[in-house]
């Protein structure tokens, strides 16, 4: 029998709220799901960028719809037992209520107990939403969250460091902001120093999340929970990981007209009893 999705709900609060860190790895389908849960992983997220590229789309630039955004987190959350989050973007849409629509649809339609939405515009000329705009949408999306009749752990999403806009005062402004306005739990995607994860640790009282699988930060679980992270997320890294070996096996049998790649495969029938079980 299944888990309800009340239970999922208060299972993922209380990965928050027990002492230490955890990691939510970022599957991108429901293949990839079931290979985490039976892996011993306690919760999951879906990733943005890994669903675009598997839909032949560019992420980031808003061509991945809400309807396909929630239709793929459902089929991640029914894979397995385990609590599932999303990556909500920006919520499909500029206003408050767009961000809150997002959000109820994301408890209710797709199964989901936890779910972010970013203060990202898609503009390149002016990728952050402005500061009391990125508020009142987040105070939107946190009232539909906990207005679920389950646990659902909002997450309030600053962008400032992935959009090129190195601001730690600013980042932590809004942070602290949103965390005022109702979000469970905060994360500034791209900061890599050790000493302004810790500022921002300190800074709110909420659980902070922070991505790991990118180059420029290398840190180990221990190490992260040191500096006050309660929780390790992988954004698009593993799904890039995925696909590095799909290219470089790709690579080879073309420019070598070898299939060494075989070798690393992971056996089909390793991968059949995989997708035999839900996990945990």
């Amino acid at each position: 029998m299944s888990v309800t999705q009340a239970e999922k709900g208060r299972r993922f609060q209380a990965l928050h709220n027990r002492p230490g860190i955890f990691v939510i790895p970022n599957p991108w389908d429901a293949g990839t799901a079931k290979i985490l849960a039976g892996l011993g992983f306690e919760a999951l997220t879906t990733t943005s960028a890994g669903l675009a590229f598997t839909i032949g789309k560019q992420d980031g630039d808003g061509s991945v719809t809400r309807e396909e955004t929630l239709a793929n987190a459902k089929l991640i959350a029914d894979a397995t037992d385990l609590p599932v989050a999303a990556d909500l973007e920006d919520g499909f849409g500029e206003s408050p209520e767009d961000a809150a629509e997002t959000i109820r649809l994301a408890g209710i339609e797709a199964g989901l107990v936890g779910g972010s939405i970013e203060d990202s515009t898609g503009d390149p000329k002016s990728p952050i939403y402005d500061f009391q705009l990125s508020v009142e949408r987040v105070a939107a999306a946190a009232e539909a969250a906990h207005a679920l009749p389950f646990p659902f752990v909002f997450v309030g999403r600053a962008e400032n460091y992935l959009h090129g806009r190195s601001d730690l005062d600013d980042t932590i402004k809004r942070l602290q902001a949103y965390e005022k306005a109702g979000a469970d739990c905060l994360y500034a995607p791209g900061v890599t120093k050790a000493e302004d994860i810790r500022t921002i640790c300190r800074s709110v009282t909420k659980p902070v999340n922070v991505v790991m699988g990118l180059k420029a930060a290398r840190f180990s679980v221990a190490e992260l929970g040191a500096l006050g992270v309660k929780r390790i997320s992988v954004g698009s890294a593993l799904a890039r990981a995925a696909l590095g070996g799909f290219v470089n096996a790709a690579r080879e049998i073309k420019d070598k007209g070898t299939f060494s790649f075989a070798d690393e495969a992971l056996p089909y029938a390793e991968a059949n009893a995989i997708m035999r079980g839900r996990g945990r």
